[in-house]
């Protein structure tokens, strides 16, 4: 499969793309906005690693015209670590975004994340995601969440195995200032749990990992 890197930090792109090739990918780098746009407009590609500050068009802007006319799955990069900007880069139709600097051994993984959701045929897919609804379809099953159960569930939901610590899920799903502890992540980890539970018995989706934290898992009970 084919992975265009827009990034103007030559090293980076350099090293994302042989992490890609030693993954079994190929790449295109381009450095510029207005050559990514360009590109885009004449040649086809299986994902987008699109970085939000770039010389020419932004990331932002890049995104919105390909959204006009293409569902090719975006992965935004971005060094701008505050929520709205995180926040932004979702609501104009990028699959997931990564914060820089990163590894590329991550980005290849978010990459591999992304393709097996995409190509998953929707008739077949046992979770669809509907994030402006609240709500995740599960084996045809409505399950509707809190909007702090729907970051939680988010998080974990868009790295498979990944292990996120208590402290890590404070830091980035509770955008209201409020006090939390550990006890707060449990509790909502556990209704969480509890509603996925009631609409697939069969399944175990968020595994606790013992001294550890939290992570997603798509697992047949």
């Amino acid at each position: 499969m084919h992975i265009l890197i827009v990034e103007d930090e030559p090293e980076l792109s350099s090293l994302l793309a042989e992490y890609l090739a030693n993954a079994g990918f190929e790449s295109e780098c381009i450095a510029h906005g207005d050559t990514a746009s360009q590109w885009l407009s004449q040649h086809q590609t299986d994902l987008v690693v699109l970085d939000l500050m770039l010389p020419g068009k932004d990331g932002l802007t890049i995104c919105r015209e390909l959204r006009q006319h293409s569902r090719i799955p975006v992965i935004m990069a971005t060094a701008k670590v505050e929520e709205i900007d995180r926040l932004l880069g979702l609501e104009i139709g990028a699959d997931d975004y990564i914060c820089k600097p990163y590894s590329p051994r991550e980005v290849v993984a978010r990459i591999k994340a992304v393709l097996r959701r995409v190509h998953w045929p929707e008739e077949n897919k046992p979770i669809v995601v509907d994030t402006e609804k609240l709500q995740v379809i599960l084996q045809g099953k409505h399950v509707e969440f809190t909007a702090v159960e729907m970051r939680l569930f988010e998080l974990l939901y868009r790295e498979p195995g990944k292990i996120f610590s208590r402290q890590y899920i404070m830091d980035h799903i509770y955008t209201d200032y409020r006090v939390v502890s550990d006890r707060t992540v449990d509790s909502h980890v556990k209704k969480l749990r509890k509603k996925l539970h009631e609409a697939a018995p069969d399944l175990d989706l968020i595994h606790s990992i013992y001294g550890a934290g939290y992570k997603f898992e798509y697992q047949d009970v």
